[in-house]
């Protein structure tokens, strides 16, 4: 006998990639069927809600890659959807700055990136930063004008809205039961069972381990790293955004400047390795999930790889005098005074096992399941683009059953 079916779509995980899938789904197609489970109390609880809440523009990603292709379409659509909703929203602008000559190809390199990826750029000379950022100290930098920001984690909230979806927090997935041609059944924490037609997995930290519970390898582990925020005491000292020239070997950004809506600056992140994937500080350590990192190989790839970087990180995270100066060469007015620590995040990077940082967006399908593998920063810019393309799999996954 063929099991009740109490959806056609179940969505593992309610932070706004899931939320924007399952608003996707219901706009592609009336009448379907949407249930979302987040295990936690609400919506946008980690990466979601625990970033700095920038639109990026998309000027860092490799052109034609899906980051790019996705960001630059995604930063539009986001601005347009807070105007609709009355979320809080600006369209800002922001600086990438080089402090020094080694990083001045890598800046030139940036603006032949974004003209590619369709952004308008200004390039500006030493004397030209302090139009926009009269603190801010460098050999040269570019002014990239569709930057902005908002509240992510007030956007989570309207999707769910909008979505009408049947959201139901507080439910963990501890198993997942997958058989062709009768869908999907899962069991909560609370021992609930909910049955789907189609299976999304959009659990972001523990994306891997809903993938594996479906039976499928996803070919990668989530290596959560950690991101640690001061907040600017005088925040006067910063107009808007100011970034640092990125290093290409990472898909980090470096220690940034950000003023959000509410006129704070957000200074950070450094990237550590977190001892949990929900592991917000030092104290936070969950041996299991632990092991499970120590024991792929390509987190210790990454070790060998990148020993000397990481070192760097671990020393900015255990001193705040080294955290200032790292600050310093983009505003020499700081003082370690002027520093305050503020909620840390916590990046789902996926590493494949030769060590390998994933650097674009990866979506696997399987039978009667799409797996988002890896969705971390721009994911929330993003996050429309993405939750329509993962709406176009799951229908038509539901078509071919």
């Amino acid at each position: 006998m063929r099991p009740e079916i109490d959806c056609d779509v179940l969505v593992i995980g309610g932070g706004i990639v899931g939320l924007s899938a399952a608003y996707a789904i219901t706009r592609a197609a009336p009448g379907t069927s949407v249930t979302v489970l987040e295990k936690e109390q609400g919506p946008a609880r980690h990466q979601t809600g625990r970033n700095s809440g920038v639109v990026h523009s998309g000027i860092y990603y490799r052109p034609g890659s899906l980051k790019a292709r996705y960001a630059v379409r995604g930063a539009t659509e986001m601005i347009k959807f807070c105007a609709e909703y009355g979320i809080a929203h600006a369209v800002t602008g922001k600086l990438i700055v080089a402090t020094e000559r080694a990083e001045l190809p890598r800046l030139h390199a940036l603006v032949q990136r974004g003209r590619e990826n369709g952004i308008a750029v200004r390039e500006l000379g030493a004397a030209q930063i302090a139009e926009y950022e009269p603190e801010v100290r460098g050999l040269a930098a570019i002014h990239v004008g569709t930057t902005g920001i908002c509240d992510y984690g007030e956007v989570a909230r309207r999707l769910a809205e909008a979505s009408g979806a049947d959201i139901r927090y507080g439910a963990r997935v501890v198993r997942v039961d997958r058989r062709p041609g009768r869908g999907v059944a899962v069991l909560t924490a609370a021992g609930d069972v909910v049955r789907g037609r189609v299976l999304v997995n959009c659990a972001g930290l523990y994306c891997d381990e809903i993938a594996r519970m479906t039976g499928d390898d996803p070919g990668m582990r989530i290596v959560p790293f950690r991101g640690e925020y001061y907040e600017l005491t005088r925040p006067e000292l910063v107009r808007g955004l100011v970034y640092p020239v990125p290093d290409p070997a990472f898909p980090f950004l470096g220690v940034h400047l950000t003023r959000g809506i509410h006129d704070d600056v957000h200074v950070g992140p450094n990237a550590v390795p977190a001892l949990a994937r929900e592991g917000y500080d030092w104290a936070t350590v969950r041996p299991r999930e632990l092991g499970g990192t120590l024991g792929w190989p390509g987190s210790w790839a990454i070790a060998r790889r990148h020993w000397r970087y990481g070192t760097g990180e671990l020393r900015r995270s255990l001193s705040k005098q080294a955290f200032t100066t790292a600050v310093r060469r983009l505003l020499p007015a700081v003082t370690e005074a002027d520093l305050r620590p503020t909620a840390a995040g916590v990046r789902a990077q996926a590493v494949l096992r030769d060590g390998t940082l994933v650097d674009d967006f990866l979506i696997h399908e399987s039978v009667n399941a799409v797996h988002v593998l890896n969705a971390p920063s721009p994911a929330a810019t993003a996050s429309l683009p993405i939750g329509r393309e993962v709406a176009r799999r799951a229908l038509a996954a539901l078509d071919d059953r």
